[in-house]
């Protein structure tokens, strides 16, 4: 079994963000589960364009570093997404990726992977404006999230040790989740509706987005 831990910082090793998904990570690997981390700034994202290829053909047109992160996520049983607040939300290179899984989301790919969201913010309680958003985001991708942790960097080294112990524990309870495949019943009720949801969409669009229609006709509209 295996944890993606995803940073969105554009500070590489000086990042704090950093610190709290490598600790998620770490309380995953202390219960035997492989780890990986990906510096989102590193990589190569072009902007999502709208032009509808990926819901036809199930493969965007562009060639960039997307699809060799997006393989490593659907290869993963479990994901840390970690983002500083800029400006209220996410730091562009994580918007950038998530505008990207379009079709990700139309077809609900994330569904049976548990997520994990961390974020900081030089403002006090504004990391809960990340965190929140990346929580809805996942749940809508069709993960399970297990929960999240944020830290305001104004408030001082202290509270960033406490914030990585949280971090740690969580990544322990992440690693529980999937083994245990537990379900969090009130996100389930959000999957389904979001089924149903994006089944009736697709089928509005059959003869466009002809990928996507033949995907949920395999999956027998369930």
């Amino acid at each position: 079994m295996k944890i993606l831990g995803i940073n969105a910082s554009p500070k590489g090793s000086k990042s704090e963000t950093l610190k709290l998904v490598k600790a998620v990570l770490n309380g995953a690997q202390s219960k035997g589960f492989k780890v990986e981390l990906v510096d989102l700034c590193k990589l190569h994202i072009e902007y999502c364009s709208a032009c509808g290829v990926c819901y036809k053909k199930g493969k965007c047109v562009k060639k960039d570093d997307f699809q060799f992160l997006f393989k490593k996520m659907m290869a993963a049983d479990g994901l840390v997404m970690g983002s500083p607040n800029y400006f209220r939300s996410v730091a562009a290179q994580m918007k950038t990726m998530i505008d990207r899984m379009a079709d990700a989301v139309h077809c609900q790919l994330l569904t049976g992977k548990y997520s994990v969201n961390v974020a900081t913010s030089g403002g006090p309680s504004q990391y809960l404006q990340v965190t929140d958003y990346l929580n809805e985001i996942m749940v809508n991708f069709g993960s399970f999230v297990t929960g999240s942790i944020g830290v305001s960097m104004r408030s001082g080294p202290r509270a960033l040790e406490s914030a990585q112990k949280k971090a740690f524990r969580l990544g322990c309870t992440l690693a529980r989740d999937i083994r245990a495949g537990k379900v969090y019943k009130k996100q389930r009720r959000r999957h389904e509706e979001n089924r149903k949801y994006f089944q009736t969409l697709v089928t509005m669009f059959k003869d466009e987005w002809l990928h996507e229609y033949k995907y949920w006709d395999k999956k027998n509209w369930r």
